[in-house]
């Protein structure tokens, strides 16, 4: 995987096509895994704050031993936060150890408490904001 397919997003940006999600691993196993997974070739890394395992994620990123640049990493605004987005972000960042991220998302719209478009509209001002 030296030079992996990436995906054109809307806002001009690129992603790796393949990358490693780390749903329902712990903060120990996702530093194994990441590494691995770095060794392997996958420069793109899917993790979110309901996952509890961003301080692992932020620990094998910086262990790694591959630029930060060179890496593409999602994480997720979770359904209680969506009327605190960047505060949300904040924590991912700081638990993640990082200056910012490729892929900010919302989790879930959770429609039955109506914040998604508040949320969404957060993130276009963060991201306008440079975050």
């Amino acid at each position: 995987m030296t030079h992996p397919t990436v995906i054109k997003l809307h806002d001009g940006n690129v992603m790796p096509q393949l990358g490693l999600g780390v749903w329902q691993a712990s903060n120990e196993e996702v530093v194994t895994a990441i590494h691995k997974a770095i060794e392997v070739g996958y420069r793109s890394i899917d993790t979110a704050a309901a996952y509890k395992n961003e301080s692992g994620v932020g620990k094998a990123i910086h262990s790694a031993g591959v630029a930060r640049e060179d890496l593409f990493i999602t994480s997720k605004l979770w359904n209680d936060s969506h009327l605190r987005a960047a505060d949300a972000l904040q924590e991912s960042l700081e638990h993640l150890q990082l200056d910012y991220l490729d892929l900010y998302l919302i989790h879930w719209p959770v429609p039955a408490s109506d914040h998604y478009i508040q949320a969404w509209k957060a993130l276009i001002d963060l991201q306008k904001q440079g975050w």
